[in-house]
């Protein structure tokens, strides 16, 4: 069984075919990052004209790779949400006609679902039970995946996202957009001699709270430009990332534990952020607690997970109703 599965959740096109055995034929992503660089990050109406320009191409070159054609697909996968909403609508309207006009069934994805299903195809033995740590640009959670249509809500961003806060510090050190990536090799060259709080917010809560450490990294760069002192931006990445991380390990390891879970699966956007992740294998070396996150290639927004959840969801769900809509305030 194949689908074809579309995401146009922000600024990446993507068009991938993926089959019943965690199997991608083909994922092919048209991004905008060179563009939306010029600005800072993305601009939503620039994204939205993108799209339009790169769908059909996009979609001709999944095809071509896996050497199918649309009377091969069982059914298609698109993401309704979350993301910027006139995103949303070209890859929803855009998979709505090839549906009817090609009489295809399809499937409405959450796309925070897919970056979860990301470590399905790089893991083809994982199976739940486990823990799923979810870090992206916009989104932070930590889900207990009891089946692969049961999960539990265990905590979630209540401001800034980790990614998100990454961005923000990035663009105020000067290092550019997306600034996530280089902030960690910066990082990596410094050393954590400024003490930015930890937010864990309430006992026992699994939640997530960035906005406090990065307006203790701006508030901190501003005063020292204000009196003239040298701003070291390594020991800067370096703290601010330290920061993040003993929070993110500490949610994550205690939420693994308390609910007798011996995997948790990073996914999104920030796990392709080595220092967090040998963090958190150190920490889970000492409870038996096995850490994992998908190839490079599926932490960024693709359409391949979101085939991936689109499998999941119509072998259990069947097929959607037409009539979904694009929902950018899609939750988990």
């Amino acid at each position: 069984m194949y689908t074809l599965a579309i995401e146009t959740s922000c600024d990446e096109t993507s068009i991938a075919i993926v089959d019943d055995n965690r199997n991608v034929l083909s994922n092919i992503i048209a991004t905008q990052i060179a563009t939306h660089k010029e600005y800072g990050g993305v601009v939503p109406e620039i994204a939205s004209r993108m799209h339009i320009e790169a769908i059909n191409m996009t979609l001709d070159a999944a095809l071509s790779e896996a050497k199918l054609t649309l009377k091969d697909i069982d059914f298609i996968s698109v993401t309704q949400g979350p993301g910027l909403v006139g995103a949303l609508l070209v890859g929803v309207s855009f998979a709505k006609a090839l549906a009817v006009s090609n009489d295809i069934p399809i499937v409405a994805v959450n796309h925070m679902r897919g970056h979860i299903a990301s470590n399905y195809i790089t893991h083809k033995s994982l199976e739940p039970p486990y823990i799923a740590l979810v870090l992206s640009g916009g989104h932070s959670y930590i889900m207990d995946v009891i089946d692969y249509n049961h999960l539990v809500k265990l905590g979630e961003t209540r401001d800034d996202a980790a990614g998100e806060a990454y961005d923000k510090v990035a663009r105020v050190l000067g290092i550019g957009y997306p600034g996530g990536a280089e902030l960690e090799k910066l990082a990596k060259k410094g050393r954590p001699t400024i003490d930015f709080p930890r937010v864990y917010l309430e006992k026992d809560s699994y939640d997530f709270s960035f906005s406090g450490l990065k307006t203790a990294v701006i508030n901190y760069i501003n005063t020292a430009s204000m009196k003239n002192e040298k701003i070291i931006k390594e020991d800067v990445a370096c703290s601010f990332q330290d920061a993040v991380i003993d929070v993110i390990v500490e949610k994550s390891i205690r939420a693994a534990r308390n609910r007798n879970r011996k995997i948790i699966a990073i996914s999104g956007g920030v796990s392709n952020n080595r220092t967090i992740f040998e963090a958190l294998k150190k920490a889970g070396e000492a409870y038996d607690i096995e850490i994992l996150y998908p190839l490079a290639k599926f932490t960024s927004d693709n359409a391949a997970m979101i085939g991936e959840e689109g499998m999941i969801k119509f072998k259990h769900e069947g097929p959607s109703d037409i009539r979904f809509i694009a929902d950018p305030n899609m939750g988990l």
